[in-house]
């Protein structure tokens, strides 16, 4: 998979008297290190950061890796670019967290073209040729929503109207789409729950923060809420906020809020019994993903899916030690 410029072809070039380009990223000083290109969505969460922290920690020249990093700051653009720039570096590996499902296919297919493999982290990429991309490791993110409604629908197990405001994630992203459906199910499924608004909060807390807070004050009076769907803790954390700004209780007896991730920040609010229910999503998937650039290595054929086992917790189940022990 390392490609090394011959001494052969060096002296040709200088024979020819042109002048050498800047090594590639697998020409460097140490030919046995992996080169991996990694193009992360940004750092809009907690949960993102934790995420390359595993990547980073775990692709080090130590590890026998050399490790080129780029931070897209959530533009699909800036994703294309990176990806652009790994195969003219000439990576032996490009690990790529999709901020959207779609668009994917042509750069995808520059990297194919190039011989390097691109495995799919967290997030999906909906394209029509899935040989495109070697594997793709992450959570089942409908599943994640459907665990959650079967939760919500143990709390609310009469005909009791429900009233629940939806704060979304990135549109058109694996998480948002997957988590978002589940719970378009659920309500086709009990006509007594209303969905009062979807809001976008693109993962964030600020935003999160700024559309519940807008949502509210358009309402001639307080609107009645019972859940909050929050697609992650950095939404949950805003959310939060700007309910008790507004008057309202979060937990037992007031609103109850769902969210996903189980960051320590979010099964703390959960240990106060402010978060409900936590679902976790693990971000430490840079060992996975090391597996999976050994196997290729090896020859071996990846699956294309490999989800990541997780659990659900509520305030009971949130202890001292847990929280102790949450790398992220």
């Amino acid at each position: 998979m390392k490609r090394v410029l011959s001494f052969l072809a060096a002296a040709a070039l200088l024979l020819a008297g042109c002048r050498a380009e800047p090594p590639a990223a697998s020409d460097s000083a140490d030919s046995d290190l992996i080169s991996v290109g990694i193009c992360q969505v940004g750092a809009e969460s907690d949960w993102r950061v934790a995420n390359s922290e595993s990547m980073k920690a775990t692709f080090t020249e130590e590890n026998g890796y050399q490790l080129y990093f780029e931070d897209a700051q959530q533009k699909q653009e800036n994703q294309f670019r990176a990806i652009r720039r790994f195969i003219q570096q000439q990576v032996d590996y490009i690990v790529l967290m999709p901020i959207t499902e779609t668009g994917w296919e042509s750069v995808l297919q520059e990297a194919r073209e190039a011989n390097i493999p691109v495995i799919l982290v967290d997030r999906m990429v909906d394209v029509e040729d899935e040989t495109l991309y070697a594997t793709h490791i992450g959570s089942d993110f409908t599943r994640e929503g459907e665990i959650a409604m079967e939760w919500l629908e143990k709390k609310y197990p009469d005909e009791t109207p429900v009233s629940i405001l939806h704060i979304q994630g990135t549109m058109d992203s694996s998480a948002q789409t997957g988590r978002t459906v589940a719970l378009e199910q659920a309500l086709q499924r009990h006509p007594n729950w209303t969905r009062l608004a979807s809001l976008n909060g693109d993962f964030t807390q600020a935003k999160s923060y700024e559309v519940v807070r807008d949502f509210l004050a358009q309402q001639p009076t307080p609107p009645t809420l019972d859940v909050v769907y929050c697609e992650n803790d950095n939404e949950a954390f805003g959310t939060i906020q700007a309910l008790e700004e507004a008057g309202y209780t979060c937990g037992e007896g007031g609103v109850t809020v769902i969210s996903f991730d189980a960051t320590r920040n979010g099964l703390s609010l959960c240990q106060q019994g402010k978060i409900l229910l936590e679902m976790e999503c693990n971000p430490l998937l840079g060992p996975l993903v090391e597996e999976a650039i050994q196997a290729l290595e090896s020859g071996e054929t990846l699956p294309r899916q490999q989800y990541v086992g997780e659990a659900s917790f509520t305030p009971e189940q949130v202890t001292d030690t847990l929280l102790e022990q949450r790398a992220y």
